[in-house]
Formats: C-alpha cells, structure tokens, sequence
C-alpha cells in the first residue's frame, strides 16, 4: 500500500469507529425500519409497501448516524443529542413543553435552581422534540402527495421524499426503544450503587450493537411486532409514554447485564429482552407511519393570507 492510501485509511479510522458505535449498531435500526414497513397494513401505498421501499427504509435507518463524522463537525454537535433524553434531568423542569424552544427556555430557567447540573440542550438530550418534528413532516409530504395524485400530477418526487422522511424518523424511534437512551446512565452506572451495576462503559455498545449483530434476526423480530397497526392520538402524548416505558427498563437492563445476558451468546432471557425492545420499536414506527397516512387526509385550516 502507498503512502497515500495508507494516509486515506488513517483519515478515514475516526468515521468508521463512529459509525461502528452508533445507536442500536446498524443492525439494529435497519432491522426496526424494514420490519416497521413490512408491517403497514394495505390502506397504506404501494408504494411505501415495495420492495424498493423496505431496501431504501432499511438504508435510511442508520442515517442520522451518518452524521456523526468528524468530517462535518457542526453537523454532529447539532444533531448528537437528538439521539437521547435523561428523563431524570428533564423532569426537573416538571411536564415537558411540547415545542422545542420551550423546552430549551424550561431549561434555562431550571438551571437557576440546580447550579450543580448542567441543564442544556446538549446534555440533557432533545430526542422527543426531533422524533415529533420529523413525524410531522413526514404527514405534511404525505398531503401533498394526496393532493398530487387527486391533481393527477407527478408524484415520484413525493414518494420519494416520504420514504425518506419515513425512513429518518425510524431511526430515532428506535433509538427511543433503547432504555439506555432515557437516563443518565446510559453507559455504566453513575452515583449511588447498592445492586453493584457495572460502571465499565461498555454496557450501550454491548447491548445494542454488538450483541444484537451476533444474535439477533429479523425473523426473530418479527412475530413480536403488534399484529394491527394502532391510529395514535395525540403524537407528542404517545411519544412521551413510549420514552417513560423504555425508561422504566433501565434498571431491568443492568440487572440482565450483570447475569452475563449480552455477552456471546447471552442467555435467554437477555436475547427475549433485545428481541422485545427490537419489536416495541418497529411497532411504534409503523404505527407513527400509519397514523401519519390517516391524518395527513385532513384538510388544511384556511389560510390567514387568503383573500
């Protein structure tokens, strides 16, 4: 190998082990957006049920990970702590706002109160702000792709960008079915430790990534997925009590963590866990998806410039 190639591959080391330690490892998200799609019931387009659909729905999965590179550093800082949300710290500011700049102000003014933490954005997390922002976008593109095909007009452009946005907004609803991305112990207890929970910080990488590589198939997924797709109510409301159940799982996840449940092959109660988890999050995503389709046939309020 030339010098220049050798220099390339040195450049190149940083994303990779990025990208190798990202949420749920590829895997994991790939397989929640493909089964997610497979699972939409047939009200829903042909077009988001295809073939061609699931294999862009499962590329589409890691991509917010994508993102993490080195290489465009404002990008990451931005978009990292849209991955997670330490229900502990964001309690502090009692019932979340529903909009994103009302919870960074909730914050701030919480920050007064408790000088010891740090309560912003980037370290408290703002995964449930950019899941219910990408949720709506994604039934906005699906209005006017009804209104285009009503208009008997184009629609390749639209289905297109619904399957992307479809396909961005798996990834952080899987990343909302992973306990660890809920709490402040998200890589090896921190404070107070009676049970002796592993304080290594290896346990995300272990249960998410590299344990679901090794043992898990999507046809060990699959029977686990609701078997009816569900109409959600309100978006913000159902997204919020999908994070509080992932977060009622922590402490289940170091206590399986400390059996040996996600090294090698675990044992069967961890591989029953990952598949659960796996299942609650393509279930959640197909039934946003759903709920998106039902919705976006709503009409739109009239305009405050019409004449």
């Amino acid at each position: 190998m030339g010098a220049v190639r050798i220099a390339a591959a040195v450049t190149l080391l940083p994303v990779m082990l990025v990208q190798q330690g990202a949420a749920w490892g590829r895997d994991g998200h790939a397989m929640i957006n493909r089964l997610a799609g497979a699972a939409l019931p047939a009200d829903v387009p042909e077009f988001l049920r295809s073939h061609e659909a699931l294999d862009a729905l499962e590329y589409y999965g890691p991509e917010p990970d994508r993102w993490k590179s080195p290489l465009e550093p404002e990008l990451g800082a931005a978009g990292s702590p849209e991955h997670f949300i330490d229900m502990e710290y964001a309690d502090l500011i009692g019932e979340l706002p529903r909009k994103r700049y009302d919870y960074v102000r909730a914050l701030a003014f919480a920050q007064k109160s408790h000088p010891d933490l740090a309560l912003t954005p980037e370290k408290v997390g703002l995964q449930p702000y950019v899941t219910v922002e990408v949720w709506q976008r994604l039934k906005s593109a699906m209005r006017d792709y009804r209104k285009l095909k009503e208009d008997h007009k184009d629609t390749k452009p639209s289905e297109c960008e619904i399957v992307f946005l479809a396909g961005w907004l798996g990834h952080y609803v899987a990343d909302g079915s992973q306990p660890l991305h809920t709490t402040i112990q998200y890589n090896g207890w921190t404070g107070p430790n009676p049970n002796g929970y592993t304080t290594e910080h290896k346990i995300h990488a272990q249960f998410e990534s590299t344990f679901v590589s090794a043992n898990v198939k999507p046809s060990d997924v699959a029977p686990l997925i609701a078997p009816r797709p569900t109409i959600l109510g309100d978006i913000f409301t159902d997204y919020m009590a999908y994070l509080r159940h992932s977060n009622s799982l922590v402490e289940k996840t170091y206590q399986l963590e400390k059996t040996g449940a996600f090294a090698g092959t675990g044992t069967p109660d961890g591989k029953a866990f990952v598949d659960e988890r796996l299942a609650a999050g393509a279930t959640e995503l197909r039934d946003m998806i759903y709920t998106a389709w039902i919705k976006s046939a709503e009409p739109l309020p009239p305009s405050k410039w019409a004449d």
